[in-house]
């Protein structure tokens, strides 16, 4: 089974949060390699430097540079070893099934484009489950016949 993540749950998985139970848990069960592309390893490392920069300018946010740090090592450990493996996927594919989803739900659900191009690239490659805890893109995945377990 070929799984995509986006943002929610790298940053769950990398970086301490409400979620990262569970997304550890459901990492170390899996049988297969965590699918990534260059997409959303850019969309997690923004994630952790914006929440970083939150914390150092009084968010609740409590994550340092320090955690951040830790956070990149460890993703890159990762893929290194195997445990993620960067895909390679075709951008112009991935735009017009971005484009198709945008006109089918975009008006409607209000998603952003973000959730958009990680729902559509992991349709692009063939993903048949898509790993989030965001309640938006776990609408989108489904309806658009992804497998969705957390």
């Amino acid at each position: 089974m070929i799984a995509y993540p986006d943002t929610s749950f790298l940053v769950s998985l990398y970086v301490r949060q409400i979620h990262s139970p569970r997304a550890a848990a459901h990492f170390a069960a899996m049988q297969e390699p965590l699918h990534v592309t260059d997409l959303v390893l850019y969309e997690f490392r923004l994630a952790v430097r914006l929440a970083v920069y939150r914390a150092e300018h009084g968010a609740p946010d409590v994550v340092t540079r320090e955690d951040a740090a830790s956070a990149f090592a460890n993703l890159e450990s990762d893929i290194a070893d195997g445990s993620l493996v960067l895909v390679a996927y075709d951008w112009p594919s991935v735009l017009a099934t971005s484009e198709r989803l945008a006109a089918a739900h975009g008006m409607d659900s209000g998603y952003r484009a973000f959730d958009i191009l990680h729902v559509a690239t992991a349709q692009q490659f063939a993903a048949t489950e898509f790993l989030t805890f965001d309640g938006k893109q776990r609408e989108l995945a489904k309806s658009e016949g992804l497998l969705v377990p957390l």
